[in-house]
């Protein structure tokens, strides 16, 4: 049996969470809770096996709390499941220990998938959220700035530099530099053989049919 405490400050999604799972036959969850300190001490009196946790709480955020977790508990593990499920999130909540990353709009199947992968211990982390951080870690890896990967995806969005500039809220000018720099760090002679390469080597997402 997989014991499951669920820690959302929402108490009526806490409480169809905490149903819904004790509903399934090899899960076990009691009631919710709704802060990181009322988790730590639920698990100091019965050490879950899984623990659903959100980000942001009242207090500790849920980023602390499954540090906290996991130094108090390193067999537990930690799906962290929130509506603020960015690349940078899913950094710090791995960084801190979370074993599965999911946004709470995830159907409850793909929660429940979680939560007995990550019993087993397995990592699962949700395929949206991993292709935007790989794809953040890429261009960061090509040498482009933050501002430069802006300017690249919009030009592969099919903008000019005038769209581009007032969408940045920068001059054309300034703009021109940019689309040269990419073309530089990406060996480009183009920007159509910039769009091509940086879709090649995953610093752009490849165009959905």
């Amino acid at each position: 049996m997989i014991r499951v405490l669920v820690v959302e400050d929402q108490r009526a999604l806490a409480d169809a969470l905490a149903i819904a799972i004790a509903a399934q036959p090899d899960l076990d969850c009691g009631d919710a809770v709704g802060t990181v300190d009322e988790a730590l001490r639920e698990a100091a009196r019965r050490p879950p096996s899984v623990v659903l946790m959100d980000i942001h709480l009242p207090g500790r955020d849920g980023i602390e709390g499954t540090r906290l977790l996991k130094a108090a508990h390193p067999s537990t593990r930690v799906v962290v499941l929130t509506a603020d499920a960015t690349p940078d999130q899913l950094a710090r909540a791995v960084t801190a220990g979370a074993s599965a990353f999911l946004a709470k709009h995830s159907a409850f199947g793909d929660i429940l998938t979680a939560i007995r992968t990550t019993a087993n211990g397995k990592l699962l982390v949700e395929e949206s959220t991993l292709a935007a951080r790989l794809s953040e870690q890429r261009w960061e890896r090509s040498g482009l700035t933050r501002r430069e990967h802006e300017v690249l995806a919009l030009l592969a969005q099919g903008h000019g530099l005038k769209v581009i500039a007032d969408r940045l809220v920068l001059s054309r000018h300034t703009v021109r530099g940019h689309v040269k720099s990419v073309l530089v760090k990406l060996g480009a002679h183009s920007q159509l053989e910039a769009v091509v390469t940086a879709t090649r080597l995953g610093i752009l997402p490849r165009p959905t049919a």
